[in-house]
C-alpha cells in the first residue's frame, strides 16, 4: 500500500521535499487503508496521508499541508449544510435574494441603478470563496473572502458617518405583497429541507450536549464525550437556548440525528427572521420589515447555517433583539450581554451601544447600560462558576478560542504574518472604543452601520473564521443598507414602484396620481 500512495504526484513531491519521512500504515474499515508520513524528531508532525482501496489497489484520496489534521478543508461533498450547496439550490436563492431590487424596466438607464444592487452582489460575493472551499481549494477560498469583507467594512463605515447614502431611496420591483407570498415560501422551503437533508455539525451537537449537563446537574464547563471534547467552547448562554429544545427531544447519548439540535436551529433562524420584520415596522416602514426578512429568507448562506444545524442563528437573535430595543439602556444592555455570552465578539458592541443613537451622553443612562451588562453577565455565570470556577471557563472558552490554529484566515494559512495580524486587531479595537464618542450624531440605522462594521472589523483579525460567522454581522448590515435613506429627494424614473404607493406590508398599490400633477418623489420603502 505504502508503494502505491507513494507513487501518486501529489505524496511523491512531498517525500521528496521530506526524505527523512516515515510511512506508517492503517486499516480504516473493511476494505481501506490508510497510508501516512510522519516527520523526523521529538515532534512528530503528519506530513501526508493517503486511502488506498483494498480490493482495487487504488488511491482514492490524497492529502497534505492543513489539510492532513483539518478534514473540514478537504471540501467532501455536504459535510456543510448538505444540499443547501448543490447548484440548483443556491444559485436560484441568489437570484431571489437580488432580482426584487434590480431596476427592471430601467436596466439600461445609469440613473435607475442605486448602490444597493452593488451591496447585495457584495454579499453574494462570499459564494465564490464558498465554492472554491467545497472543492477543497482553499489556498483561494481564504484570501477571497476578505476583499467582500472589507468592502462591507468601508461601505457600512461610510454609511455610519453620513456618507455614501443611496443617490435614490430603495424602490421594489414588485409589490410588497409579492414579496410576502415569497417570503412564506421561503420559510416553508427552508423548513423541509432542514427536516429532509440537512446535518448537524460539531457546533449544534455541542449545545445539546450542554443542555443536557445542565438538565442532569452536570459542569458544563470539563470533561465532555470524546466525539466532541473541544464542544464546551462557548459562553453558558448558548447552552442554556438549547435547553427547552433538548428537554423535549431528549438526547441518545451519541452524535446521531440530533432532533433537539435541529428544532433549535429552526427556531433561532425563524425568531431572527420575525424579529426582522419587527424591526423595520418599529423604524415606522412596514414594508422595510418585508424587506428585511424576505432578505435573511433569500440570503444563501442564512440557510448554509440553518442546514448545518450551528448555533450561530443564535447570535443574529439576540443581536436582532438588541436593535429592537435600542432606545432602552437597560434592554440594549440585556440583549449585548446574551449576545456576546453565547459567541464573544459581540461584546465588542458594547462601548457603541453605551450611547446608541441618544443625541447626548447622557451619565445616568450610560451607568444603567453598563449596570445592566454586568447583572446579566453575572447572572448568566452563575452555573458555570459553580461548577467549575472562573478558572475552568476561560481555559475552555477564551483561552482555547484565541490559541488554535487554523487555515480559514490568511493568518493561519499563510502565517508569518503575526505583526499584520495584531495591527488588524489594534484598529478593530480602537473602532469598538471609537463607536462610543464618534459620529456625535447618529441615527438608528448608523448605529446599526457600526455596529456591523465592528463585527466584520474583529472577523477580519481572527485566526479562525468560517462562512457560518456571516449571520452575526448580516441583521445590522442589512437594516443598514436596506434602510439607508438619501439625502436629498429626487424626481423617480419611469417604471418605478415608489414605495408610498403602497398600503404597508401589503402592498396593495393606491391609484396611480393624476396625469395633471406633477410626478410624485418616491419615499423610502415604508
Amino acid at each position: 500500500m505504502e508503494r502505491l500512495a507513494a507513487h501518486t504526484p501529489v505524496i511523491a513531491a512531498e517525500v521528496r521535499r521530506h526524505p527523512d519521512a516515515t510511512p506508517y500504515e492503517y486499516t480504516l474499515g473493511p476494505g481501506q487503508w490508510q497510508v501516512s508520513w510522519f516527520s523526523a524528531g521529538r515532534k512528530r508532525k503528519e506530513l501526508a496521508q493517503a486511502y488506498v482501496a483494498d480490493s482495487t489497489g487504488k488511491v482514492t484520496e490524497t492529502w497534505t499541508g492543513f489539510q492532513v489534521a483539518w478534514t473540514m478543508a478537504r471540501g467532501y461533498a455536504g459535510a456543510f449544510g448538505r444540499i443547501s450547496n448543490a447548484l440548483y439550490v443556491w444559485l436560484p436563492l441568489c437570484a431571489l435574494f437580488l432580482a426584487p431590487f434590480l431596476p427592471w424596466r430601467g436596466l439600461f438607464r445609469r440613473r435607475s441603478w442605486s448602490l444597493l444592487q452593488l451591496d447585495l452582489l457584495m454579499l453574494l460575493g462570499f459564494s465564490i470563496s464558498l465554492a472554491f472551499f467545497n472543492h477543497a481549494r482553499i489556498g483561494l477560498s481564504v484570501p477571497l473572502v476578505y476583499p467582500f469583507l472589507i468592502y462591507l467594512l468601508v461601505r457600512l463605515l461610510l454609511l455610519a458617518f453620513g456618507r455614501g447614502r443611496p443617490r435614490r431611496p430603495l424602490a421594489l420591483a414588485v409589490p410588497s405583497s409579492w414579496l410576502l407570498v415569497a417570503l412564506v415560501a421561503l420559510v416553508g422551503f427552508r423548513i423541509a429541507l432542514n427536516v429532509i437533508d440537512s446535518n448537524v455539525i460539531d457546533v449544534g451537537y455541542a449545545g445539546v450536549i450542554g443542555a443536557h449537563r445542565l438538565l442532569h446537574g452536570h459542569a458544563l464547563y470539563g470533561q465532555w464525550p470524546s466525539g466532541n471534547a473541544n464542544g464546551n467552547t462557548y459562553g453558558p448562554v448558548n447552552y442554556y437556548a438549547y435547553v427547552p429544545f433538548t428537554a423535549i427531544f431528549g438526547w441518545s447519548g451519541t452524535w446521531d440525528s440530533l432532533p433537539a439540535a435541529h428544532a433549535a436551529a429552526i427556531a433561532f433562524d425563524l425568531l431572527t427572521l420575525v424579529g426582522l420584520y419587527l424591526l423595520g415596522r418599529r423604524l415606522g416602514r412596514p414594508t422595510l420589515g418585508v424587506v428585511l426578512a424576505y432578505l435573511w429568507a433569500a440570503y444563501p448562506f442564512t440557510l448554509f447555517a440553518l442546514s448545518s444545524n450551528s448555533n450561530d442563528a443564535l447570535v443574529s437573535l439576540f443581536l436582532v433583539v438588541t436593535l429592537l430595543v435600542m432606545t432602552s439602556p437597560a434592554g440594549r444592555g440585556v440583549g449585548v450581554a446574551l449576545a456576546g455570552l453565547t459567541k464573544f465578539a459581540p461584546f465588542g458592541l458594547a462601548p457603541l451601544l453605551v450611547r446608541a443613537a441618544e443625541p447626548r451622553f447622557v451619565a445616568r443612562r450610560a451607568l444603567l447600560f453598563a449596570a445592566t451588562v454586568g447583572a446579566t453577565v453575572a447572572a448568566a455565570m452563575v452555573p458555570a462558576l459553580v461548577s467549575g470556577g472562573l478558572g475552568r471557563f476561560w481555559h475552555e472558552t477564551i483561552a482555547y478560542q484565541a490559541s488554535r490554529p487554523a487555515p480559514f484566515s490568511i493568518w493561519g494559512l499563510w502565517g508569518h504574518l503575526g505583526v499584520e495580524q495584531h495591527v488588524v486587531q489594534g484598529l478593530a479595537v480602537l473602532l469598538a472604543i471609537g463607536a462610543a464618542f464618534l459620529p456625535r450624531r447618529r441615527t438608528e440605522i448608523e448605529v446599526a452601520a457600526l455596529a456591523g462594521a465592528i463585527l466584520i472589523a474583529i472577523q477580519l483579525g481572527v485566526t479562525y473564521w468560517f462562512y457560518l460567522y456571516i449571520v452575526w454581522f448580516l441583521p445590522p448590515v442589512l437594516m443598514s443598507l436596506a434602510g439607508a435613506e438619501p439625502r436629498t429627494p429626487v424626481e423617480p424614473e419611469p417604471g418605478d414602484v415608489p414605495a408610498e404607493r403602497e398600503a404597508g406590508a401589503g402592498g396593495e398599490q393606491a391609484p396611480a396620481p393624476s396625469t395633471a400633477l406633477p410626478p410624485p418623489v418616491p419615499a423610502p420603502i415604508r
